[in-house]
């Protein structure tokens, strides 16, 4: 098999892993090495639905010895296989560099004969590129789930951030869906990087030139509708995953149904894609607006209102906090006022130290005002008397902007051979050096 070949069958394997970020890392590039790591180094480029494809996206084999029925690579599906040799990928991941089609690199693999082995490959595969070729641009690798901490180690070091993809949120759907896995093994190495980012944190403090591990830490990838999990059960688990483990972001991945299994989704089954998109937003309000998952969802209402982003509809369900008063409410309460994010509530902390604000004045310091002005003091009358109005007003905005969406976008992967077309001569120019 080519290098084409191998190329095409593994960059479409490695395509439903979301979890490929390139920011959160700063380490400029040596005297005589190639590629920057800089955090606005990496310009990201994003599919149609939102996946980046800033980073060459590939895996080193897709031969996994594992059969999780959810997985298009599982061992017991016929698929073309195929595997990169180090050298190979290290080859061909510079060649992409030097023409300007990738700014780093995510690599990933199916389980080839055992995780060890697995990661050695990979271990070698960036020592080649950091230490024979001199890159210094950003590179992401996926931890193999069973592998000694001497090779996590060593993989950490070769990396700027490592991920260990947690797949499905409860351990029955492992037991049922991955029995070659466990929560107890996809856990134990998150423990690990995230103890060894913190003792690294500490030796950099000490010694200015310590080898540095994982710079831009760690996440990890959930996949949606596969199984039965609630929302309020995901986000559950996300919520513990950040706290419990330092996670610099959860992904998560909807489900897209590429095999048949009496327990999973059946094949024709449309991807929750607003599902996904509803737990992006409560990722946002866990990290950056002060939610907990109990705030967002409750036992009474495990899913999300499919017409309401989360933060609106908990405002709708609390009634009892607003109107706000913008000019004396507190900034963790301007948080949670739907249309106001974290930037403009910090503008309105400073605008109201020297004078009072209203509607004219919040616009144009990026309040949101088309849903802001259901919150606030100046709106009039409380929510609870105009409840009925208000959640038709909001429902009838999401379900325009929704249908202005859908004309726009029509969610697909990209991938490296899309029009235009990637030739394979060009391919094999790239490679020889003569383009």
């Amino acid at each position: 098999m080519d290098m084409f070949e191998k190329l095409k069958i593994l960059t479409d394997a490695a395509k439903y892993d979301v979890a490929c970020t390139s920011s959160g890392v700063d380490r400029s590039p040596s005297k005589t090495g190639l590629g920057s790591a800089a955090a606005a180094g990496i310009c990201h480029s994003f599919a149609g639905d939102g996946r980046c494809i800033s980073l060459l996206k590939v895996l080193l084999s897709n031969a996994c010895a594992y059969d999780c029925a959810y997985c298009v690579n599982r061992r017991s599906n016929d698929t073309p296989r195929a595997s990169f040799e180090p050298r190979e990928l290290a080859e061909l991941t510079m060649a992409f560099y030097r023409r300007n089609y990738i700014e780093g690199l995510f690599l990933s693999s199916g389980v080839v004969k055992n995780p060890d082995y697995t990661t050695e490959r990979m271990i070698e595969t960036l020592r080649l590129l950091r230490e024979e070729y001199d890159f210094c641009g950003y590179i992401h690798a996926k931890a193999i789930p069973g592998a000694s901490d001497a090779l996590l180690e060593r993989l950490g070091t070769l990396s700027d951030r490592m991920s260990v993809n947690i797949e499905l949120p409860s351990q029955e759907s492992l037991r049922l869906l991955a029995p070659d896995k466990s929560k107890r093994s996809i856990l134990r190495p998150m423990g690990f990087i995230r103890g060894r980012i913190g003792e690294n944190s500490a030796e950099l403090m000490r010694y200015k030139h310590a080898p540095r591990f994982a710079p831009a830490g760690q996440s990890t990838q959930m996949i949606v509708g596969a199984t039965e999990e609630s929302d309020l059960k995901i986000l559950r688990l996300t919520e513990g995953l950040y706290r419990g483990y330092s996670l610099k972001r959860v992904f998560f991945s909807a489900y897209m149904p590429v095999t048949s299994h009496a327990l999973l989704p059946a094949r024709d089954a449309k991807p929750p894609l607003l599902r996904e998109h509803r737990l992006y937003q409560a990722d946002w309000l866990l990290r950056f607006y002060g939610f907990t998952a109990d705030e967002i969802l409750d036992e009474a209402n495990p899913s999300f209102n499919p017409y309401l982003d989360p933060k609106c509809n908990w405002a709708v369900r609390h009634p009892e906090c607003f109107p706000v008063d913008v000019n004396r409410a507190p900034y963790a309460m301007l948080l949670r006022v739907p249309g106001i994010g974290v930037n403009s509530a910090r503008r309105i902390a400073a605008a109201r130290r020297v004078g009072k604000l209203d509607f004219a004045g919040l616009k144009k310091l990026g309040v949101v005002l088309k849903r802001a002005q259901y919150f606030l003091a100046p709106a009039g009358a409380p929510l609870d008397s105009a409840a009925d109005p208000l959640l038709r007003a909001l429902t009838e905005e999401a379900a325009r902007g929704r249908l202005e969406q859908a004309k726009l976008f029509a969610p697909k992967q990209l991938t490296l051979f899309e029009q235009p077309a990637f030739a394979k001569e060009e391919l094999q120019k790239c490679l020889t050096g003569q383009l």
